[in-house]
């Protein structure tokens, strides 16, 4: 199914695409916050996305990450931080986890407070 002329379902856009809103909502599942209206946000977020990489066409690659910070800026405002970091959960200062690169390829789950890399996005339950 396309949905644009010439736009094939494995095109690299596609692909890019559907790889990103799976390991989002891998990350969502293993953190145990995907419900429905956590996944339309993961919708949302991919539409946009798709938008966009069509018209930078060399920011396919970028996608996982900034999908990524869409999800994580789209459940700041609507329920709180996400992924909480659990490298320092002990010490009772919940803070979110942070992507970096933030425009870049092979995206990971960071810890701000000590640069701590938890875990490469889509990977959250394997930490």
């Amino acid at each position: 199914m396309s949905s644009e002329p010439g736009q094939t379902s494995d095109s690299p856009l596609e692909a890019a695409l559907h790889t990103a809103r799976a390991r989002i909502l891998a990350d969502l599942t293993a953190r145990d916050v995907c419900d429905a209206a956590v996944v339309s946000l993961v919708e949302d977020a991919v539409a946009h996305r798709r938008w966009w990489a069509e018209q930078w066409p060399e920011g396919v690659d970028y996608l996982l990450g900034l999908v990524a910070q869409d999800v994580q800026d789209a459940l700041l405002e609507a329920y709180g931080r996400w992924p909480l970091c659990t490298v320092h959960a002990a010490e009772g200062d919940p803070h979110a986890l942070a992507v970096e690169p933030e425009l870049g390829p092979d995206p990971h789950w960071v810890c701000g407070k000590e640069g701590t890399v938890v875990a490469p996005v889509g990977r959250l339950g394997a930490a």
